[in-house]
C-alpha cells in the first residue's frame, strides 16, 4: 500500500505563503472553527516530512524551556508526531524528538517513504521540497488555506512559482469562521 502524501499550505488570496509585515501569525484571522479543523487534521498518526529550512525555522520552539501551552493544539501534535528531514546540510542529533534526516535526492527519499510507511505522510510548508515534490508526481493532496487578505507589499515566498501545469480536482472546499477557506485538491499533471 502507498501512503497519501499532503502538501499542506498556508496563503494570502494573492498566493504568498509568509509575509514580512505586522501582520502575526495566521495573518490575525484564526478563529475557534479554523482550529479545531486543524487539530482534527493532526490528531490521527502520521508522518511530517519537512525540508531544511523549514525544520530549522520550528526547531527553536522545541529547545528546552519553550513553554508549549503557548502554542495552538494542532502545533503541539504536529512537534510530537515523526518526521523526516530532507537535508544535505543538517546533521543528527537534531531538536525535534523522533526526526531523521534523509541525505538523499528528496524524490527518491520521498517515494521510498510512500511506498513503505503506515500512516500518512504530511507536509507543512516546505516550498522548495514540495513545488519538487509536486512536479514529480508524488503529491496526492494539495490542501490550501487561504487567509481572507492580500499582502501585495508585505507577501513572501508565492507558493506555486516554479511548478509545472496541474489541473486541480477540488475534493473539498470548507469555509472556518465565516472567512477562511480550506481548499483539498488532486493534482493532475495537464496536458
Amino acid at each position: 500500500m502507498t501512503a497519501t502524501y499532503t502538501f499542506d499550505v498556508f496563503s494570502t488570496l494573492d498566493g504568498f505563503a509568509n509575509h514580512d509585515g505586522d501582520w502575526g501569525g495566521y495573518w490575525g484571522k484564526q478563529g475557534p472553527e479554523f482550529l479545531a479543523h486543524r487539530a482534527a487534521a493532526y490528531r490521527d498518526p502520521l508522518r511530517m516530512v519537512l525540508g531544511a529550512r523549514t525544520y530549522s525555522s520550528n526547531a527553536p520552539f522545541l529547545r528546552a524551556g519553550v513553554d508549549r501551552g503557548r502554542f495552538d493544539g494542532w502545533i503541539t501534535r504536529m512537534f510530537e508526531s515523526p518526521v523526516t528531514v530532507l537535508s544535505h546540510r543538517l546533521t543528527e542529533p537534531l531538536d525535534w524528538p523522533g526526526t531523521t534526516i534523509e541525505p538523499g535526492d528528496p524524490v527518491e527519499v520521498v517515494r521510498r517513504l510512500k511506498a513503505g510507511s503506515d500512516v500518512p505522510l504530511r507536509s507543512h510548508g516546505s516550498l522548495t521540497l514540495n513545488r519538487a515534490l509536486l512536479n514529480a508526481g508524488l503529491v496526492d493532496l494539495i490542501e490550501v488555506t487561504v487567509f481572507p487578505v492580500l499582502c501585495g507589499k508585505t507577501g513572501v515566498d508565492r507558493i506555486f512559482d516554479g511548478v509545472d501545469d496541474f489541473d486541480l480536482e477540488l475534493l473539498e472546499a470548507r469555509t472556518f469562521d465565516g472567512h477562511t477557506q480550506v481548499l483539498t485538491y488532486r493534482p493532475v499533471r495537464h496536458g
